[in-house]
């Protein structure tokens, strides 16, 4: 069963023969997942989950199984009667409106009601200096409710996430220079990696990266190169907001930003600026704002940039429309060398994506600790992993991008465009891993691998 919570049981919206939009219907990016519902009968059955990809609309719908031919024809092409026709299968008309009718209810769609939702959002999303916190927020939540049993109410949840989370990541970097034997670092490396990936599972790789800046002075700046996970940007994507965490909040770095849309120069600017709604529900740069405050303090101001993947089209964005790897690079580097001062980069990055979760047949652990087969896949991940990472430690930015391509990214890294970035735009020589890790779930069914890295 997945973690996903099940569809709740409403009443379809009504379909409208008029709209076009439902007559000729057109699916936003979605995910599937399974569901358990109730079936006619009540027992329990399993129903396909529908879901936004892009995490705009938080809805979900449950759909029989069977509906799964349908999504991909839901292009805005065909009529409902035409995807009746081609479909088959005891398929009609009337199953058809009422499946499209949810989609529009769920806002999955598109068409008026995503419309009406989007706008509403994305003024919300300018109206405010800072971005509200969301995986930082629920992390911080569940730290007061395992406290309180899970019976904390709202006023302690208020009150108590911000100075348990600081706990904890205190506790985690003091965890990390005990068991990896770290020393603080003598001087700020030019960047560094750390993962994304939620806290319980990457900890020791923020911690050992974060932990060894610890009594550092902070520098002027921190910029913050992420993953666009769901969002519509098909190039580099940057945001003109603070952020917030439930231990305070981080100003934007309007300065920088400000003088990299110049360098740009108008049409380069706005491609830059034009999808930077992407930014509210992205996690991986949300995710490294409580380690630079509990590091730095609260005064450093901070830019975070979401960056495609340079090897899928040679660091041009996927559409010919977004904005290019080289001319970001190139207006950063010019920014921060006419404004002075000490920037730090994070490259916020996880590596391997590996599992039938992902798409692979062999799973990544079993029952049996025995599974030669599993333990051989594991061992292979982290051959390759290395063998990139050795990229990274090499200061060749280029041969990664290549080895990638060439590759076609076997086991799935989703940060190359982000590692690719903090290298060419530190111009880092060298770097040194400081530690490796890879989080394997119960079943055996997904593996992310991580790494903290140093850029000098």
């Amino acid at each position: 069963m997945s973690d996903e919570q099940a569809p709740q049981a409403t009443k379809p919206p009504p379909f409208d023969p008029n709209a076009e939009h439902m007559t000729r219907p057109k699916l936003r990016k979605v995910r599937g997942f399974p569901v358990q519902g109730q079936g006619p009968d009540g027992k329990p059955v399993t129903l396909l989950g529908i879901a936004d990809a892009q995490q705009i609309s938080t809805q979900i719908v449950g759909a029989n199984p069977a509906f799964q031919v349908v999504l991909p024809l839901m292009d805005g092409s065909r009529d409902l009667d035409q995807i009746v026709s081609e479909v088959g299968k005891g398929l009609t008309r009337q199953m058809m409106e009422s499946f499209v009718a949810q989609l529009d209810g769920a806002t999955l769609l598109e068409g008026p009601a995503f419309d009406a939702l989007a706008a509403d959002l994305h003024a919300k999303f300018d109206a405010s200096d800072i971005l509200p916190p969301g995986s930082t927020a629920a992390f911080a939540d569940a730290l007061v409710q395992q406290a309180h049993e899970g019976k904390a109410t709202e006023d302690q949840l208020r009150a108590e996430g911000g100075p348990k989370m600081d706990e904890i990541l205190g506790k985690w970097m003091d965890q990390a220079a005990e068991q990896l034997k770290l020393a603080p670092a003598e001087t700020m490396p030019k960047a560094i990696m750390v993962p994304h990936v939620d806290y319980p599972r990457g900890w020791i790789n923020y911690a050992s990266g974060w932990g060894r800046l610890r009594g550092l002075d902070a520098p002027d700046r921190i910029v913050i190169l992420g993953t666009n996970h769901f969002g519509s940007a098909t190039g580099v994507c940057a945001c003109d907001k603070g952020y917030e965490s439930p231990m305070g909040t981080s100003p934007v770095d309007a300065a920088l930003l400000s003088a990299i849309k110049s360098k740009l120069g108008p049409e380069g600017a706005e491609k830059l600026m034009e999808h930077r709604f992407d930014h509210e529900n992205e996690h991986s740069v949300e995710l490294q704002i409580p380690w630079i405050q509990k590091v730095f303090g609260f005064d450093v101001p901070v830019l975070g940039v979401l960056v495609h993947d340079p090897a899928i089209n040679n660091g041009e964005s996927y559409d010919g429309n977004g904005l290019d790897l080289d001319p970001f690079v190139d207006a950063m580097k010019a920014s921060l060398a006419e404004m002075g001062g000490r920037t730090l980069v994070i490259s916020s990055a996880d590596l391997s994506h590996a599992g039938p979760a992902f798409g692979d047949k062999q799973p990544v652990a079993s029952e049996n600790d025995a599974d030669e087969q599993a333990k051989a896949f594991r061992d292979h991940i982290a051959k390759h992993d290395q063998e990139m990472l050795s990229k990274v430690r090499e200061g060749k930015p280029e041969d990664l991008v290549g080895a990638m391509a060439w590759q076609q990214n076997p086991t799935r890294w989703c940060s190359i465009g982000n590692i690719v970035a903090a290298m060419l735009v530190t111009e880092s020589s060298e770097a040194s891993v400081i530690s490796y890790a890879a989080a394997v779930d119960p079943n055996g069914h997904a593996m992310v691998s991580s790494a903290s890295v140093a850029m000098t």
